[in-house]
């Protein structure tokens, strides 16, 4: 009779808090406005802003689709290495990144497929090869139809960055 009551009270104490759990995982991130900035054209897109450690590792997993012109923007409080790089497991569709130095600028660009592996450990990684301060996931081919390459940069908030 013990051995159910301990069970009855693990299963409620579970319950109770599975769903703040699940919650606080899949809670909506902030988002910025921004304006990639290339020769003379000024590129408007809106990015999730994942800041913390929690957020830039689920990124955009199990996510199907994504905006035309929206992506996620990764920061972090220090600089990376160049041998620091992103991957795609559990990623359902093909991006593009862009990796930024400390003032927006891109330094690299790198088109990433989704890896089809169950177990993280086989998804390849995709490193910056050069120093980053944050990076931007965009559509596979966004860069390239719009002629985006490192040198450069990624305005935000736009405010009026994107004006004409």
């Amino acid at each position: 009779m013990r051995q159910f009551r301990v069970a009855i009270v693990i299963t409620l104490i579970t319950i109770a808090f599975a769903p703040a759990a699940l919650a606080g995982a899949l809670e909506p991130l902030p988002s910025v406005e921004a304006c990639f900035a290339t020769g003379g054209h000024k590129h408007a897109v809106v990015l999730e802003v994942a800041s913390k450690n929690k957020q830039r590792q689920r990124g955009l997993m199990e996510r199907t689709t994504l905006a035309e012109d929206a992506g996620m923007l990764f920061t972090y409080q220090t600089e990376r290495s160049p041998s620091h790089g992103f991957w795609m497991y559990q990623t359902l569709i093909p991006l593009d990144i862009a990796y930024l130095d400390k003032e927006g600028v891109i330094v690299s660009i790198h088109s990433m497929t989704p890896c089809p592996s169950s177990k993280g450990r086989n998804c390849p990684t995709y490193p910056s090869g050069e120093p980053f301060w944050n990076a931007v996931e965009m559509n596979k081919g966004y860069f390239a139809a719009r002629n985006i390459s490192p040198g450069d940069q990624l305005l935000w908030p736009a405010e009026e960055a994107c004006q004409p």
